[in-house]
């Protein structure tokens, strides 16, 4: 998968990777996931947090801002005899990149809207992981591209692109949890507060 800027990654599918080991080790203990419905019911989840970005690879890096809200769609999802729920979530991020691809002195600002299916899997008492398909629409700013640089889309650039994420929840109790959600362009983590 190419990224708005059009390089590969290659450290994301590494932390992807690691990430489903870490959340699905707790599961090894507990029989959660063979109990389809034993899980907190929500009309909502809003989740705070902050983003770091995979596609920034000059000094200064890239970090962000963001939520997401997830409405439950289906709570025993596609796997009925698994303890699964399926969401929509969606959301906004603020990244800010302290330099560009095309040029180390340059800065850029994107908005980010993803809109993902996510499909929860309740593995353990306190744990949950989830894979998120879906499309992400993004506008950035490159703010102070110099002339002749090979900044494409200066000064502004907009377009659409797939995306996949996966992660996992710590839950603190029923209606608040701890969030790391990795994939690309970024990773983040915050809250998650079930309402």
């Amino acid at each position: 998968m190419t990224g708005r800027h059009g390089k590969t990654p290659a450290i994301p599918a590494l932390l992807l990777a690691s990430c489903a080991l870490l959340v699905a080790a707790p599961a090894l203990a507990d029989d959660t996931i063979k109990h389809p419905g034993d899980h907190p019911k929500y009309v909502v989840e809003a989740e705070p947090h902050v983003l770091l970005g995979w596609d920034n690879i000059y000094p200064g890096g890239s970090w962000g801002v963001g939520g997401r809200f997830s409405i439950p769609l289906v709570q025993n999802g596609f796997v009925p005899s698994i303890n699964n729920s399926v969401a929509i979530s969606f959301g906004v991020d603020a990244m800010f990149y302290n330099a560009c691809w095309y040029h180390q002195s340059c800065s850029a600002t994107y908005l980010d809207f993803p809109v993902t299916m996510q499909w929860n899997f309740f593995v353990a008492q306190k744990w949950s992981a989830f894979g998120e398909p879906g499309l992400m629409l993004y506008h950035g700013f490159f703010n102070d591209c110099p002339p002749g640089s090979n900044c494409p889309g200066s000064p502004v650039a907009t377009g659409v692109y797939p995306v996949i994420f996966i992660g996992g929840r710590y839950h603190l109790s029923d209606n608040l949890a701890l969030t790391l959600r990795v994939g690309f362009p970024t990773f983040s983590f915050g809250f998650s507060f079930f309402l």
